[in-house]
């Protein structure tokens, strides 16, 4: 990174780091209890530009590094993790279009994009078809100018107040292998596109995740995206190696903050006349909580770096969800621990940090998954 590289990623850093404390950290607790969606957080991040993160400037997006998007991620996940989940579903879609789109689709949806006058997310997940996209039932049938969809989605991610999604399809059921009849379109809301109802989650709360129905959904054909059927599926799997990587952005950012708390509560909480940082075991627990974020961090950091040299890196970006997101879990876990009764309860962030963690174990492909990728990927660049 040059130095000019250098100075004006921290420009933006500290334009992120005004924001949380202003707008973010203030509001969060409170939005976060009563499962509000944030509107004022997200016309703020707007403003600010933050869903043009990764689009190219000659799209009208700041052009950032992979590298320099993870470590937002990771300081608004330090704040408040929903945030940066309303921010990464979006940019996926745009990452899909960026790197796969015609240049027509580019020019037309990418600046619209960037200002957040379109923002929304992916619509992959259907109730019987998660972790094996492959399985997926929704259709869509050309007719003349336009493709006719049928099916639904669910937990799909920004789709009650955004108003657009990059949507996997079947454009033809019968394919074999399945992935050649699998399409990827940009769609809008409009006739037949309808949002089932809102999800209500343990954790990640304040951010709309719904179930969605197509019921006779028109979309006209130039909305495919590449302009050529059958791409769908390469298309997806591309954009969730960047998914991977903010996965465990925010998991770095999670572990972060629990052991933030964490340490400044062991500073104040004093039992048999002493702090509980002076306590040997509460000093065990700080320092393995320590340890597991800058190994995180460091693991985030080498698959981001992957991403930008162009390079195919699943194998990195699991490693770093799994062990990412593991840390956060066993981080909120500690945190907890070392607050006690206090931990338990919604007065303190702790218990939600234990509520938000789960779902980084799950998302983006589950951690059982990532390490059968990465065993993959371990053999496949060792042969015998």
């Amino acid at each position: 990174m040059t130095p000019e590289q250098q100075e004006n990623e921290q420009m933006i850093l500290d334009m992120v780091d005004k924001f949380l404390e202003t707008d973010v950290r203030p509001y969060a607790h409170q939005l976060e209890a009563a499962d509000e969606y944030p509107q004022e957080i997200v016309d703020k991040m707007k403003e600010l530009g933050l869903f043009g993160c990764i689009i190219d400037p000659e799209y009208g997006g700041f052009g950032l590094s992979t590298s320099t998007y993870a470590k937002i991620v990771e300081r608004i996940s330090t704040a408040w993790m929903s945030v940066s989940g309303i921010l990464n579903s979006h940019l996926i879609m745009a990452a899909a279009v960026q790197r796969n789109g015609t240049e027509e689709q580019k020019r037309h949806y990418l600046p619209k994009f960037a200002t957040g006058e379109l923002r929304g997310g992916v619509g992959l997940t259907e109730p019987d078809a998660g972790t094996d996209l492959q399985a997926i039932r929704t259709t869509a049938v050309r007719d003349g100018d336009h493709y006719v969809i049928n099916g639904a989605k669910t937990w799909i991610t920004n789709s009650m107040y955004g108003n657009t999604i990059a949507l996997l399809v079947k454009t033809d059921p019968k394919a074999e292998p399945r992935h050649r009849g699998m399409s990827l379109f940009i769609a809008e809301k409009g006739p037949g596109f309808k949002v089932a109802r809102k999800l209500n989650k343990m954790g990640y709360r304040g951010i709309d995740t719904c179930e969605l129905v197509f019921e006779d959904y028109r979309i006209p054909a130039d909305r495919l995206i590449g302009g050529v059927e059958g791409k769908g599926l390469q298309q997806v799997l591309s954009g969730l190696e960047l998914g991977r990587i903010n996965v465990a952005a925010r998991g770095v950012g999670l572990a972060r903050a629990a052991q933030n708390e964490a340490v400044t509560y062991a500073q104040n909480r004093k039992t048999f006349g002493k702090p509980i940082c002076q306590h040997q075991a509460i000093q065990l627990k700080l320092g393995e909580m320590a340890t597991r974020t800058e190994a995180a961090r460091l693991l985030v950091e080498s698959a981001a770096q992957a991403y930008d040299r162009g390079e195919r890196c699943d194998m990195e970006a699991g490693m770093a969800k799994y062990f990412a997101t593991e840390a956060a879990m066993e981080n909120a876990l500690e945190c907890m621990r070392i607050h006690g009764g206090y931990g338990y309860s919604k007065e303190y962030n702790v218990e939600r940090y234990f509520r938000d963690a789960p779902l980084l174990l799950i998302g983006e492909g589950t951690n059982e998954m990532q390490r059968i990728i990465i065993a993959k990927q371990l053999i496949e660049r060792n042969p015998a």
